[in-house]
C-alpha cells in the first residue's frame, strides 16, 4: 500500500470545548493540501473560540470551506480566508456559526449539519455531505491553489455563497471584488490587527490575500451583500457574494482558485500555472502523489497497522510547515515590500518555542533543505527589521508569542550541523546583539527579544520569570556553540560562563528551581506545582529545563533524589490526558525528558517511558493527540522517537537512543547537506519485533558496537546501518 494512504487527517481535529473527559485537543484541520503548500483548503465548523484551525470535530455543522489554515495552534488562530459554501436556497446572510460577527437580523444562517460518517479524507483530499442541502462537497489542492467540487441533486436550486470578510480569530478589514465574466472573479482582501486574527489582534499580524477564481459553469445572477443586506457595491468591510446557477446543470460545479500574498499579478501567474484546464480528479491524484514522493525521505515497516497510520500521519503534519509564502515566480512580500530569491524558498508559519525541540532536529535529518529555507527566512526577517530572529513568525511578522529566543536556537542548531545561512556573519552579529540586549546594530535601533535588564545581563536571571531565565540560558548555550563554529573564542568563553550560572536559580529551601526578585531573593513558592514565573508549565516541570547539563542538574538536585523525582514525575502522569501537573506531553517544556534517564545512566528507563508515551499520548481518531499539535512538534517527537532518537539539547550533536517502534526503517539522506560518507541512506534494523522486545541489549553502527547511548548528527548523516539487538 502507498505510504500516503496511511495518513488519517482526522487525527487530532478536536479543538476548544472538548466533550470527553480524557481527550486530545490537537486543533488540526482535516482538509486538503500538498507538502509545504500555500493553500490548505479545509472545512470550517465555526469562527470563534480557541479553534484556530477553523475546524472542531466536536461541532456538527459546517459553515463553508476556506483556502488557508494553520495546524495545531492556539491563541484563537488566523487566516481562514475566502470562505465558500454551496446552498440550494436563499439564506440568512451570515454563516450562523461566526462568533466574531454575530447576527443582526438572521437566526439560522447558511451553515449545514453534517455527519462524521459522511466525511472522507486522505492526503490531499477531503469530502463531506452537507445534509441541509444534500450537496456533496469535495476539496483538493496544489501548491498555490485550491479546487472545490459541489455535486447537487438533479433539478435542485444551485447557489454558492462567497464570504470574503471571513477570517479566523477576527474579520478581514477590507475586500474588493472584480467580476470579470460570468465564470471568473478576481479579488483583494486586506487583513490587519484591527480586524483581529492571531491573539485577537495582539499578534500584530497583517497581510493581503489576492485571488483569481473560475467556475466550471456560468452563474446566472450575482448579488453582493454586506452587513446582512444585499448591496450595489463590490468593495466593503463585510463583503460577500451570492451566486445563482442554472437548475438545468447536470454536472458538478467546480471552482478553481489560486491565491497570492503579493499582488493580483501573482495570483494570475499562480492560476495560470496550476489552474488552467485543471481536472479535479487529476489534481487530487497529483496531490496524493506529492505526498507519496515526499514520504520517500523515510520508510518504515511493521506489523501494527495503528503504528503505521500514526507514524505517517505524524510525518504528514511535520511536513505541512513551515510552508511557502512565495508565488510561482519566486516573489514574496514582507512588510509590504516585495522580494525574490533564487537560492532558497521563503517560508512562513514558524512556532519557534515548540518546534526547536523535535521538529527541526528531525527535519535536519530527513529534509535539511526545509531547515536551510527556514534559517534563511528567519534571517531575512531579522535583517529587514534590524531585530532578533522571530520567536513565532507568521506572514513575515514576529507575533511575539511565547518566550525565549527560539528563532536563534534553530539557526544555531543548523549552523552546528553545517546547514549554513546565506550570510552567516550577519546572522552571528544579529545573534550576538540579541544575546547581549544591544540597543543598536548597524547604526540603527535594534529590537531584541531579550529583556534589557541589569539582572539578566549581569546576573543571568530575569526577575520574577523562571521560564524566561532558563529559555534564554539555553539560547546562550547555542550561542556558545555558534561562536565555537566561527572560531570566536572570547565570545564562546563569555557565554560558557553565563550558562554555568543556571545553578543560582535553585532554591535550597524549596529544593527546586524558582523565580527570583530583582534583588536576587527567591519569590516565595508553596510547592513544586506552583506556576509563578513559569509559562505553560509549573515549578516541577520547569526545574528540569537545563538540557545542556543534565548531569550537573542531577548533582544539584542530588543524584538519588533526581532519579526518584523523575520516576515520580512520569508515574503520576496520565499520559493520554490534555494536561498534567507532572510529566505533561501535551506541552513542550516536558518533551525529551524521557531521555534524561539515559544521560544519567539508566537507558532502560528511557526505553520504558518513551514507549509508554508513544503508546498512550498518541491514538487514532479525532481525540488522538493529547494536546495542541503545535505546527508539527507533537508529531515530530513521535516520528523521531519511532526511529529511535531524540536530540535532547539543540546545538549539541548527540541524538540519544531509544528502542525504535518499527523493526525496519530507512532514511534517505541528502548529499547536498549530509556527508553520506558511508551511504546515502541510513538503515535502522532490529533483530526482533520491538513491540514484543522493548529493551535494548546492544547497538551496532556500521559494524562497531556503540559504547555510549547516543549517535552524533555527523554519524547519523554519514549513512550506513544501525542494528539493535533487543531483549
Amino acid at each position: 500500500m502507498k505510504k500516503a494512504l496511511y495518513v488519517d487527517t482526522m487525527i487530532g481535529t478536536v479543538g476548544d470545548g472538548q466533550i470527553e473527559e480524557s481527550h486530545g485537543g490537537g486543533k488540526t484541520y482535516p482538509g486538503a493540501c500538498v507538502p509545504g503548500g500555500m493553500v490548505q483548503l479545509s472545512p470550517d465548523t465555526v469562527s470563534g473560540g480557541d479553534n484556530g484551525s477553523g475546524y472542531n470535530y466536536c461541532h456538527n455543522t459546517i459553515e463553508g470551506f476556506s483556502f488557508n489554515h494553520m495546524s495545531g495552534i492556539g491563541w484563537y488562530g488566523d487566516l481562514g480566508n475566502i470562505q465558500i459554501m454551496p446552498v440550494t436556497e436563499d439564506t440568512d446572510l451570515r454563516s450562523g456559526s461566526n462568533e466574531e460577527l454575530p447576527f443582526k437580523k438572521g437566526t439560522v444562517g447558511w451553515k449545514s449539519e453534517f455527519s462524521h460518517e459522511n466525511e472522507k479524507t486522505r492526503a490531499g483530499y477531503y469530502s463531506v455531505l452537507l445534509e441541509r442541502y444534500n450537496v456533496f462537497a469535495e476539496c483538493t489542492a496544489s501548491e498555490h491553489a485550491g479546487f472545490l467540487r459541489f455535486t447537487y441533486l438533479p433539478n435542485s436550486e444551485k447557489k454558492i455563497i462567497l464570504n470574503f470578510s471571513r477570517r479566523i480569530g477576527g474579520k478581514a478589514d477590507f475586500q474588493e471584488i472584480n467580476v470579470l465574466s460570468d465564470r471568473r472573479l478576481e479579488g483583494h482582501i486586506k487583513c490587519t490587527p484591527a480586524g483581529g486574527g492571531f491573539g485577537h489582534g495582539n499578534g500584530g499580524i497583517f497581510y493581503d490575500v489576492y485571488f483569481v477564481m473560475e467556475f466550471s459553469h456560468p452563474f446566472t445572477n450575482k448579488r453582493f451583500f454586506e452587513n446582512e443586506e444585499f448591496v450595489n457595491a463590490s468593495k466593503g468591510e463585510d463583503l460577500g457574494l451570492f451566486l445563482d446557477f442554472s437548475k438545468q446543470i447536470s454536472e458538478p460545479i467546480t471552482i478553481n482558485c489560486a491565491i497570492s500574498y503579493v499582488d493580483i499579478e501573482g495570483a494570475r501567474k499562480n492560476f495560470s500555472a496550476e489552474c488552467e484546464n485543471a481536472d479535479f480528479d487529476t489534481v487530487a491524484e497529483n496531490a496524493l502523489s506529492e505526498w507519496e514522493d515526499v514520504f520517500s525521505c523515510v520508510r518504515v515497516s511493521g506489523t501494527d497497522e495503528v503504528d503505521l497510520k500514526l507514524f505517517y500521519t505524524c510525518l504528514y503534519h511535520v511536513l505541512l510547515d513551515p510552508r511557502t509564502m512565495a508565488d510561482v515566480d519566486g516573489r514574496y512580500i514582507i512588510n509590504y515590500e516585495v522580494f525574490k530569491n533564487s537560492d532558497y524558498k521563503q517560508r512562513t508559519v514558524f512556532s519557534g518555542w515548540d518546534v526547536y525541540r523535535s521538529e527541526f532536529p528531525l527535519l535536519s535529518i530527513i529534509r535539511p533543505d526545509m531547515v536551510r529555507d527556514e534559517v534563511n527566512s528567519l534571517l531575512k526577517i531579522a535583517q529587514l527589521n534590524n531585530s532578533s530572529f522571530p520567536q513565532w513568525e507568521l506572514m513575515g511578522i514576529n507575533a511575539g508569542c511565547m518566550v525565549g529566543d527560539p528563532g536563534f536556537i534553530v539557526v544555531a542548531d543548523a549552523v552546528t550541523k553545517g546547514i549554513i545561512p546565506y550570510d552567516i556573519e550577519n546572522a552571528y552579529k544579529i545573534a550576538k546583539a540579541s544575546s547581549l540586549c544591544e540597543k543598536e546594530l548597524n547604526a540603527k535601533e535594534f529590537k531584541s527579544v531579550r529583556p534589557a535588564c541589569k539582572q539578566y545581563l549581569e546576573d543571568c536571571f530575569v526577575p520574577e520569570k523562571l521560564s524566561d531565565t532558563l529559555e534564554f540560558l539555553l539560547a546562550d548555550f547555542t550561542m556558545m556553540k555558534f561562536a565555537e563554529v566561527l572560531g570566536k573564542k572570547e565570545d564562546a568563553e563569555l557565554f560558557a560562563q553565563r550558562i554555568s550560572r543556571y545553578k543560582e536559580n535553585y532554591n535550597e529551601e524549596l529544593l527546586f528551581m524558582a523565580p527570583r526578585k530583582e534583588n536576587g531573593e527567591f519569590v516565595f513558592e508553596e510547592g513544586r506545582y506552583d506556576d509563578d514565573g513559569t509559562v505553560e508549565s509549573n515549578i516541577f516541570q520547569q526545574s528540569w529545563f537545563v538540557p545542556y547539563d543534565v548531569k550537573g542538574l542531577s548533582k544539584l538536585f542530588g543524584e538519588e533524589r533526581t532519579i526518584e523525582l523523575l520516576e515520580e514525575f512520569f508515574e503520576k502522569a496520565d499520559l493520554k490526558s490534555l494536561w498534567n501537573d507532572d510529566y505533561n506531553h501535551s506541552n513542550e517544556p516536558c518533551h525529551n525528558i524521557t531521555h534524561y534517564f539515559t544521560i544519567l545512566g539508566l537507558p532502560e528507563r528511557t526505553q520504558y517511558w518513551t514507549r509508554r508515551v508513544q503508546k498512550e499520548a498518541y491514538r487514532m481518531g479525532a481525540y488522538g493527540f493529547c494536546g495542541n499539535e503545535d505546527v508539527g512538534q507533537l508529531s515530530a517527537w513521535y516520528v523521531l522517537s519511532a526511529l529511535g532518537f531524540a536530540q535532547v539539547c539543540p546545538a549539541d550533536p548527540k541524538y540519544y537512543i531509544n528502542t525504535p517502534l518499527f523493526k525496519d526503517a530507512e532514511i534517505k539522506l541528502d548529499k547536498k547537506y549530509h556527508s553520506c560518507k558511508v551511504s546515502d541512506t541510513l538503515k535502522i534494523r532490529c533483530d526482533k519485533n520491538p513491540l514484543d522486545f522493548p529493551y535494548i541489549k546492544s547497538v551496532k553502527f556500521n559494524g562497531k558496537k556503540v559504547e555510549e547511548c547516543f549517535l552524533t548528527y555527523e554519524e547519523i548523516t554519514s549513512g550506513g546501518e544501525i542494528i539493535f539487538e533487543l531483549k
